[in-house]
């Protein structure tokens, strides 16, 4: 098979031809962004299911799917991996609708899964189970991927959280998508929960994140100023076969056509479902408050992306104990001041939202200890991965 990936020759220039001036090739279907007058929300959960004995993932998605109820079909679904379940809400409006949908389905996926002897998994990566040993779902789009990325899909046997926010256009999805970028190490040092990775102990509170990075295509997102330059890079990508669909963009944050909203996926897969709500809350009102930002007038933002970087190594690397460099005086503080001060920034927009209690959760969050840092004690303590498994399972359950 060859190394390098493919290209459509239709596309390119004839015989002769200066591609600087040629006719552009056809471009694929338009992206049209679904307008949201509200910042609605929508919540996707990735759970490990571990077998309850061993306590090692268990691919056991197939049996729990043939017992989901019909209303829920669309709720509850597979992942490339059969060790994952994925759970979504529906469109919600706050937070508290949010918590009410999630804790619904929860109770009925942790049912199905007791049926079938495995449990929930609230953590980005597994302390001791290997990537080796984990089933490929059976679809035709994980095929496609698993052929494409090789070695790089079959070792994402990660976990995160992904929160949707309503914007109300294109242009302006990219803007925030600009703008959220500086908060991003903030949200993966409150979630950090991946500190194991086969087995080892990788001195890091996120592995999870050091793992999607060796995508090609995610990671933080490119700098993009409008609408048409999104929908430019997505059409080369897929021209040029870099991608096969829209659907392999894995960005920390992107822009959704199809819902119509900001895409957060940079957290890990927090330990408990009060900390994804508080998660929730905090990202909902930051997409909130950059719109209001933004409809206000502003210019584009020009926070360096190196910056960027270093702090999310920094929060990768230490959770909440990580400094992190402001974006606009460029000192060092702490995460706990940090989250201290995008608190008290945000709860105006926390009251509008209806969601200040859960934003205030975030506060505790950030004076630790993390869920990395929490498996890592229990290990300590236990000398036992799987007793860690057992315990935080037993915990999470809502």
């Amino acid at each position: 098979m060859s190394s390098t990936l493919p290209t459509s020759p239709s596309h390119a220039p004839p015989p002769g031809a200066d591609p600087a001036v040629s006719d552009p090739a056809p471009r694929a279907d338009k992206l049209l962004f679904r307008s949201n007058p509200d910042p609605t929300l929508g919540v996707e959960l990735e759970l490990g299911l571990v077998d309850e004995q061993t306590m090692a993932l268990s691919s056991s998605i197939q049996p729990i799917l043939e017992q989901v109820p019909p209303e829920l079909k669309q709720a509850i679904k597979p992942e490339l991996m059969q060790c994952v379940v994925e759970i979504n809400t529906g469109v919600c409006r706050t937070v508290g609708e949010v918590e009410r949908d999630l804790r619904e389905k929860l109770q009925v996926v942790q049912e199905l899964a007791r049926r079938s002897g495995v449990r929930l998994w609230w953590g980005a990566t597994h302390p001791f189970s290997s990537w080796h040993d984990q089933k490929i779902t059976q679809n035709q789009r994980y095929a496609m991927l698993v052929e494409l990325l090789q070695e790089m899909a079959r070792r994402l046997v990660t976990f995160g959280l992904h929160v949707h926010v309503g914007v109300d256009s294109g242009d302006k999805a990219v803007m925030i998508c600009d703008r959220i970028m500086q908060h991003l190490p903030t949200l993966l040092a409150l979630s950090c929960s991946s500190p194991f990775w086969e087995g080892r102990v990788t001195g890091l509170g996120s592995m999870r994140s050091k793992i999607m990075e060796g995508l090609p295509t995610a990671g933080l997102p490119t700098l993009m100023r409008n609408w048409s330059e999104y929908v430019w890079l997505v059409n080369h990508l897929v021209e040029t076969g870099f991608i096969n669909t829209i659907r392999e963009i894995w960005w920390d944050v992107r822009p959704h056509h199809n819902f119509g909203t900001v895409e957060v996926r940079v957290c890990d897969m927090p330990g408990n479902l009060e900390d994804t709500l508080a998660l929730t809350a905090l990202i909902q009102c930051l997409v909130k408050a950059l719109s209001d930002v933004i409809d206000r007038g502003a210019y584009q933002h020009d926070c360096h992306p190196m910056m960027v970087r270093q702090n999310k190594w920094r929060a990768a690397r230490f959770g909440v104990r990580a400094h992190l460099v402001d974006s606009y005086t460029y000192e060092v503080r702490s995460c706990q001041e940090a989250v201290h001060r995008l608190v008290e920034l945000l709860r105006p927009t926390a009251r509008q939202l209806d969601c200040l209690p859960y934003l205030e959760r975030v506060l505790r969050l950030a004076q630790g200890p993390d869920w990395a840092t929490r498996q890592l004690r229990l290990l300590e303590q236990t000398g036992s991965p799987q007793e860690v498994v057992r315990r935080l399972t037993e915990q999470a359950q809502v």
